[in-house]
């Protein structure tokens, strides 16, 4: 797997990019690190192209055709928004 940095942005083969500049790092280890607890959550979200994610107050907001469906924090609990299948994968 191929990581591309560049002025703070992730991108991973060309499918979605994050800004990272203002993301909590614990939030960056959990997501973008092949151990992380998030990382299954953002591999499937390279695969759905109705999935759009923005940094925002250092969490990860994200969203299915324009809705939030979560919110992801370093040390916090994330927050499910609406029941969603990437929802579900936290629960296994």
């Amino acid at each position: 797997m191929s990581w591309k940095r560049s002025f703070g942005h992730k991108q991973i083969e060309d499918t979605m990019t994050i800004d990272t500049t203002n993301m909590c790092s614990h939030l960056q280890k959990k997501l973008f690190e092949e151990d992380g607890i998030y990382h299954p959550l953002w591999l499937a979200m390279q695969d759905d192209a109705e999935l759009t994610a923005v940094v925002r107050s250092r969490q990860l907001h994200i969203y299915r055709n324009g809705k939030k469906v979560l919110v992801l924090a370093g040390k916090a609990a994330p927050k499910i928004i609406r029941e969603d299948k990437l929802c579900d994968m936290l629960q296994q």
